[in-house]
């Protein structure tokens, strides 16, 4: 039962991860578009940043956002435990406070303390408000696909007793 719990949270984490890393792709190519910018060198940037630019040197936006939603996908599954356990415990008032104060957390430590040292370049592409909205436009994705999949697991186990006690 605990190695599916572990799945089901996996999933969960996949999916939360998945949108979030979306919004986030849509939240800066919108405002790429807005402001005239190319969202080409923030794809290339992640590429450098991760120190892969040397595997595929030929195809780096596609590399960089390949990383983007891995990374995406990753932290999607740690906030996913990380919620489940919260949960346990009885604390939280639902999935959009605990996303977005995550996701800030996360953006100070990726701009002021990972970056710097990585790839200070990086963190001149985007005034800090707009990777600030950026990341808070993952959380609010990852909180809705969480809420959404929970509601669906909730229905499904609803319909299914219904079933069962007919």
């Amino acid at each position: 039962m605990k190695n599916q719990t572990h799945l089901d949270t996996i999933r969960v984490g996949v999916i939360a991860g998945a949108a979030g890393g979306l919004a986030e792709i849509a939240f800066v190519t919108l405002y790429a578009a807005a402001t005239g910018g190319d969202v080409a060198v923030l794809a290339r940037s992640v590429t450098i940043a991760a120190g892969a630019s040397a595997l595929f040197p030929s195809i780096p936006v596609a590399l960089g956002v390949s990383v983007h939603m891995a990374l995406a996908v990753v932290l999607g599954i740690a906030l996913a435990f990380a919620w489940r356990a919260l949960v346990s415990l009885r604390a939280g008032t639902g999935p959009y406070p605990f996303m977005l104060v995550a996701l800030v957390g996360v953006w100070a430590i990726n701009f002021f303390v990972v970056l710097p040292m990585v790839s200070p370049a990086f963190i001149h592409l985007l005034p800090y408000s707009i990777s600030l909205i950026s990341k808070l436009s993952f959380g609010l994705a990852a909180a809705t696909a969480l809420r959404w999949q929970l509601g669906a697991t909730s229905r499904r186990r609803k319909s299914s007793f219904v079933a069962s006690a007919s």
